[in-house]
């Protein structure tokens, strides 16, 4: 396998050979669901992870695939980091249990704060930033995509007047609306603010189309849905010579999906951010034991998963063949 888009895919009997659909629960919901299922592949190099979530296609979860493949089947590059400092995430909860949150995140000095969640108003999204920026330096907030231009415009200025924020991630949906928010916010807060893309660069067709446009200043990037780690690093190549670092982030990923994000962190040349790589929290079970965080950093390395602790989370038979069905035609699509 190589990063140049001909990967030589391994065969689907070898794929399937050591795969295990495993359901890990939640300690509060996020992105609308309280378990995250994920199939994880064993092959000559370890453990890959392949979990992308319900609603996306064939095509996109097919890069989701040959994420999974290069991690079971290549090595990691050489790290130039042993950790990466990651942000604390506060999901759309009510500001007294902020502390309670922050607490699972020992020494972060950042965190991401979910706003604009349905059902819940902009005063609600005011009092969770408030109460985080009580406990942490360094605030960014995360809309995903959820407000519009006139909307974004509102909540923002009225955020940056009460709390600094690093920047703001995907605040609207559209490259056009995200473009035209920076400018608006150039012209009402002096400096304006920061903007991150998110799923303008993870679900899109052309990655760097965002960038182009003036609709970025920071680049939000997922180790699965861009096809693994060292599709990852060439973007970042390109990304830092148009002056947009890039935040390493987690999709919702177990600890084996988060040995791929961390190294593809720990092989950065530069890292100005902290990355989102500290999701593992909000699991009450895992399929290997939880790294540890101290002073705000995660260790770089694999995990192998225990079989005493995938059989605990290993889902039923209807539920691991609609996923191995799912890989199954992944692979075609490869093939």
């Amino acid at each position: 396998m190589t990063p140049s888009g001909t990967e030589a895919i391994p065969p689907l009997d070898e794929v399937l050979a050591a795969a295990v659909v495993v359901s890990l629960p939640m300690r509060v919901r996020f992105r609308g669901i309280t378990a995250r299922e994920v199939v994880l592949l064993e092959g000559p190099a370890g453990w890959g992870e392949f979990g992308p979530f319900p609603e996306y296609d064939d095509v996109e979860s097919a890069e989701w695939l040959r994420s999974a493949l290069e991690s079971a089947w290549l090595d990691d590059p050489a790290p130039l980091r042993a950790h990466v400092p990651v942000n604390a995430t506060v999901p759309a909860v009510d500001p007294e249990q902020v502390p309670g949150i922050l607490a699972r995140f020992p020494g972060a000095r950042t965190a991401k704060v979910k706003v604009a969640e349905r059902g819940q108003d902009l005063a609600q999204d005011l009092a969770r930033v408030r109460a985080v920026r009580e406990l942490v330096p360094h605030v960014r907030v995360d809309a995903n995509g959820g407000w519009s231009v006139d909307d974004a415009v509102t909540a923002l200025t009225q955020m940056a007047a009460q709390v600094p924020l690093e920047y703001a991630e995907q605040p609207c949906a559209t490259v056009p609306e995200l473009v035209e928010l920076r400018l608006r916010l150039e012209r009402s807060i002096p400096g304006g603010i920061r903007i991150a893309a998110d799923e303008s660069i993870r679900r899109a067709d052309d990655p760097m189309r965002v960038v182009r446009a003036g609709g970025a200043d920071v680049a939000i990037v997922k180790v699965a849905p861009l096809g693994g780690i060292r599709r990852v690093l060439a973007l970042a190549g390109e990304l830092a010579d148009c002056g947009v670092p890039i935040v390493v982030s987690s999709a919702l990923d177990s600890a084996v999906g988060m040995g791929a994000g961390l190294a593809a962190a720990a092989a950065l040349p530069d890292l100005p951010f902290a990355c989102g790589l500290g999701t593992g929290g909000f699991f009450t079970a895992d399929v290997a034991t939880p790294r540890a965080m101290s002073n705000g950093t995660l260790p770089v390395g694999r995990v192998a998963p225990s079989r005493s602790g995938l059989d605990a989370v290993r889902v039923d038979a209807e539920r691991e063949r609609w996923w191995l069905d799912r890989v199954r035609r992944c692979h075609a699509l490869l093939e």
